[in-house]
């Protein structure tokens, strides 16, 4: 099923008004609605499932920074009126949600991480010093996942357009460079919520390894390693993640 993107008081999103329990998803640095489908699909009739769009080409370039993303997500979940929600985010999108949970634990009902930044991750670079080469974006798009046909032309096109765009490759590299800078391994001792860690086995920008960090670091956390699969589980090997979301939603709604 297919929802609207409403756009109100300098917020873009979907929400799927399925249910009571507000389920919110928080994409990556080159994610978009398209990557959580797959969950959409699957909850979208009995969660209200909410995806915003994260500002990081719109923000001035003086606020472009994960602390920005944090803030336009609290200020999201202000605006909609949430008293509680589920938040689970992919890549950044993790980062964002240990932060913004970390900020606002009082709104928090579970928490789900699936190949997270924040402890460690390897990227396109610190710079694009092959920013016309369709084929080196291809094949870095490509490296995202354990089945290289998962990155359908359309994903390419969409990575190597925003590469090829000066202004958003000075925000990913900007926003990629805050992210490093906030390292979270001092402070996720405090996150006390319940929490659902989803991790390829496979995954090489956020390797294995890091899911187990973050599953020692998080006192509250289960791990789930999905063989075969890279840094998006919910794309990749969707059957088996949303098996896992549904069993941990049901304990925890």
């Amino acid at each position: 099923m297919n929802y609207d993107l409403i756009e109100e008081e300098g917020f873009k999103y979907i929400e799927t008004k399925g249910g009571p329990e507000n389920l919110l998803l928080l994409h990556g640095l080159f994610g978009a609605l398209s990557n959580f489908q797959g969950i959409i699909d699957r909850f979208g009739d009995k969660y209200n499932v909410v995806v915003p769009m994260l500002p990081i080409f719109e923000l001035p370039i003086i606020k472009v920074s994960v602390s920005g993303l944090v803030d336009h997500v609290g200020a999201f979940v202000k605006h909609k009126g949430f008293d509680k929600v589920h938040v689970l985010g992919n890549s950044l999108g993790g980062h964002i949600t240990l932060l913004f949970s970390l900020a606002n634990p009082d709104w928090i009902k579970s928490i789900t991480l699936t190949g997270s930044s924040g402890l460690f991750e390897n990227s396109l670079g610190s710079s694009f010093p092959k920013r016309g080469n369709y084929e080196f974006i291809k094949e870095k798009t490509e490296a995202t996942f354990y089945d290289p046909t998962v990155a359908t032309k359309e994903l390419v096109d969409e990575v190597f357009d925003i590469v090829n765009d000066r202004g958003k490759a000075i925000r990913v590299i900007a926003t990629a460079k805050s992210a490093v800078r906030h390292n979270l391994s001092d402070k996720l001792h405090q996150i006390k919520a319940p929490t659902l860690l989803i991790w390829g086995e496979h995954d090489t920008i956020t390797p294995a390894f890091v899911g187990e960090k973050f599953n020692e670091l998080i006192e509250n956390s289960q791990l789930h390693l999905v063989p075969e699969c890279g840094h998006a589980p919910m794309m990749e090997r969707s059957d088996i993640f949303n098996n896992h979301l549904a069993d941990f939603l049901e304990i925890n709604t």
